[in-house]
This record gives structure tokens, C-alpha cells and sequence, in this order.
């Protein structure tokens, strides 16, 4: 057993173990506001930026503000309760799915899709044998154009990136 001296006696590992979980607790609850955070990201598969999650955060608690969504993004990311991403060096988009998957950027509209496809676990492992990198995961992002955006393109015969 765990024993620390302070002013007021002995304080046992039980007592220390129940400070650390509380403290844990404190830190990790489950707000109003990190669960209306959560239901807008997982009520959309756009990949929104900050700005559109407290939008709509606003619809169902108005009185919420920018640092609060912002702070409790990074609590949520930092839980692994959603991703953040950085496509092409963009702006910093959040995703509720936390599930490995790829993604695909319109180059022109700038929407953001998941992609149904198996993950290929063993280019990890190729280039692990190959270049001696220990290897702990990958991101796939592809670029192109959107079905929308292709078929906008068709209908005008316009070829512009964004």
C-alpha cells in the first residue's frame, strides 16, 4: 500500500486513488455542451470546419460560444471521441467517425467524403520491411471531382479547379 506524509497524517493509496479518478472524471465528463458537439458531428458526414459545428451547436443551445466549441473539440479529439483533419492544408475539419477510413477531396468544391473502401493494412508492413520505420498507421486522402462537380462540368464543359 501507498503511503504519503502530509500535515494532517497519512494519506493511503485508496485516498490518492480516488483524487486521481475524480480529478479524471472532472476532466472527461460529459457536458451539455460536448454532447451537442457530438450529436451535430455525428448528424453529418460533411468533415464540417469549427465555424459550421457551432452554427448549428447555436441551433440547439444558443447560448454557447466559439472557445467553448473550440475547447471542447480539442477535449473530444483528445478523448479519441472524433478526428480532426487537415486535407491539403486546409482548415482544420472534424470527423465523428472514428473508424479508420480514407477520405475524397473535391478539388473544386472542397467536399469532403468518406470512402467505403477496405483498409490496405499491408502497405504499413511493406514499408516497414523496407525502410526499417516503425510504422503505426496510415491516412489515405484522394483528390478529384465530386459526382456534383463532374456533372456541373459536363453541363457547362468548364474545367476549373478551386
Amino acid at each position: 500500500m501507498i503511503s504519503l506524509l502530509c500535515l494532517t497524517g497519512t494519506i493511503t493509496g485508496d485516498i490518492i486513488m480516488i483524487i486521481i479518478t475524480s480529478i479524471w472524471t472532472m476532466a472527461h465528463r460529459k457536458s451539455k455542451q460536448k454532447e451537442a458537439i457530438i450529436k451535430v458531428l455525428r448528424g453529418t458526414s460533411s468533415h464540417p470546419c469549427a465555424e459550421w459545428i457551432y452554427e448549428q451547436a447555436r441551433k440547439e443551445m444558443p447560448g454557447i460560444g466559439l472557445a467553448t466549441v473550440y475547447r471542447n473539440l480539442r477535449s473530444l479529439k483528445e478523448a479519441g471521441e472524433i478526428s480532426e483533419m487537415h486535407i491539403f492544408s486546409d482548415a482544420a475539419r472534424f470527423d465523428g467517425n472514428t473508424n479508420m477510413h480514407y477520405h475524397f477531396c473535391c478539388d473544386r468544391c472542397g467536399k469532403i467524403l468518406d470512402l467505403d473502401e477496405p483498409i490496405d493494412a499491408t502497405i504499413e508492413t511493406k514499408i516497414a520491411r523496407r525502410t526499417g520505420l516503425k510504422v503505426t498507421g496510415h491516412h489515405l486522402e484522394l483528390a478529384g471531382l465530386c459526382l456534383d462537380c463532374q456533372e456541373a462540368e459536363s453541363d457547362t464543359g468548364n474545367s476549373v479547379q478551386r
